[in-house]
């Protein structure tokens, strides 16, 4: 993108014909960052922190970026601004998962932290903003984690991989989900010999009936919790999807049992007869309301909405994005004025958004998208203000070479060119105004 591109407002396509007297809004750029094309790296993942000043980034080279937005960030200057970068924390291994603290807050330091769960390590609660000793440390730091959370198979004391992290306000236990199990951790690390409660997803791995009607087998990869009933977090619901493309729900905190399973398998065909794709469950998201689940699946087309407390049925299918990848691809939700909003990135580099979600039961096409990178967007989050949204992108496949007069499919993975972690302004004034 050019600089003269970068102070023009995204073009945007409005796709809902039926609506004419409602317009899509104007979107700008406000801040950029660059991923280092010096290296392989490229962002995989981004959250608003607690308080909405902040981002976490998750980097495909072991990385946890941390950026605090410009107060000014609204006011005109003329171009996007470079997004600084306050902090970039190596892991030890790779990781799926991250989750800040959901009492975040930039005046006060103690509450700047955030979890990851990585292979064959205890999960570590990081500082989001270390304080470094050595003035000429190297760009990505080596912390230490201030705390670290047992994750154990007590029969052959293996470490556990997590593939998913879920804390939720006030804070003081998070939920982590991995193969056949879902675990309840203590924050505060009273219970230091691991989880204080644990939740199997199937009977047990030895029994007869696993996989067979009994539960639902498989990695536990997304988590989500309804809007709870009180200021204590309590009432809520967890719902948490497999890769073997299975919901559950769970009250974790009257009970260890689940509370219904199904399997979201040929849903779309025999609702609505028209098929999304899709190879296991990469997130979850409760509407505002706490009344809708919107399911997101890698290699699928669109996202699967159910109606959880109503009828307890598949309410609509939200089609028109394209994602044949296998990297996950996350969305965000926000109440509109009707009913909630969708955004998610797709595999193209556009951004659709879903007006009205909840309001029908049919198949429903974008209300409009914006093209916001040129490679797969990794995540889309739009700020608790709706005034503000974030994306961030980049990825790796096989490109096409030329053999011989032929087209065929190169076996050297390469990742794209282009990998930014974009800040846009929604329905304001463009960056240049």
């Amino acid at each position: 993108m050019t600089q003269g591109d970068a102070q023009e407002s995204c073009v945007v396509d409005r796709h809902d014909e039926q609506q004419n007297e409602k317009t899509a809004p104007s979107i700008g750029l406000l801040a950029e960052r660059l991923a280092n094309a010096n290296t392989s790296r490229f962002y995989t993942s981004a959250q608003w922190t607690a308080d909405g000043t902040s981002i976490l980034a998750a980097s495909s080279d072991q990385t946890v970026a941390s950026f605090i937005l410009p107060a000014d960030l609204l006011h005109p200057a003329g171009e996007p601004r470079h997004l600084a970068r306050q902090a970039s924390i190596k892991l030890p291994e790779p990781t799926q998962t991250l989750a800040g603290a959901p009492y975040f807050s930039l005046a006060n330091p103690a509450s700047q932290t955030f979890l990851v769960g990585c292979r064959d390590h205890p999960l570590h609660l990081y500082h989001a903003f270390p304080q470094l000793d050595d003035a000429d440390a190297p760009e990505d730091v080596a912390s230490r984690p201030i705390y670290t959370y047992k994750l154990i198979r007590m029969e052959s004391e293996q470490y556990i991989s997590p593939a998913s992290l879920l804390w939720e306000y006030p804070g003081t236990h998070f939920i982590c989900g991995s193969a056949n199990r879902i675990d309840l951790f203590d924050a505060s690390g009273h219970c230091a010999d691991g989880p204080t409660l644990t939740i199997p997803t199937i009977p047990s791995r030895r029994h007869i009936s696993k996989g067979s009607g009994v539960g639902m087998k498989g990695t536990v990869a997304a988590l989500a919790a309804s809007p709870p009933a009180d200021a204590s977090g309590h009432g809520s619901i967890l719902a948490a999807g497999t890769w073997t493309r299975w919901m559950g729900t769970y009250d974790i905190h009257r009970t260890d049992r689940v509370v219904a399973n199904w399997s979201i398998a040929d849903a779309d065909e025999k609702a609505f007869r028209i098929s999304l794709g899709g190879q296991g469950i990469v997130q979850t998201a409760w509407s505002p309301c706490g009344r809708y689940l919107v399911v997101n699946e890698r290699q699928a087309d669109g996202l699967l909405v159910y109606d959880i407390r109503g009828t307890g049925q598949l309410l609509a299918v939200l089609n028109g994005r394209r994602a044949t990848t296998q990297q996950r691809l996350h969305f965000d939700v926000f109440q509109g004025e009707t009913g909630f909003e969708v955004w998610a990135g797709t595999q193209d580099g556009t951004v659709a958004v879903w007006e009205e979600v909840g309001m029908r039961n049919d198949v429903v096409e974008p209300s409009w998208t914006w093209k916001a990178h040129e490679s797969p967007v990794g995540s889309t989050i739009v700020h608790s203000s709706g005034s503000v949204a974030a994306t961030c992108s980049g990825g790796w496949g096989y490109p096409r070479e030329s053999r011989q007069g032929h087209a065929a499919e190169s076996h050297h993975r390469q990742v794209f060119d282009e990998s930014s972690l974009r800040v846009w302004s929604i329905g304001g004034p463009e960056p240049g105004a």
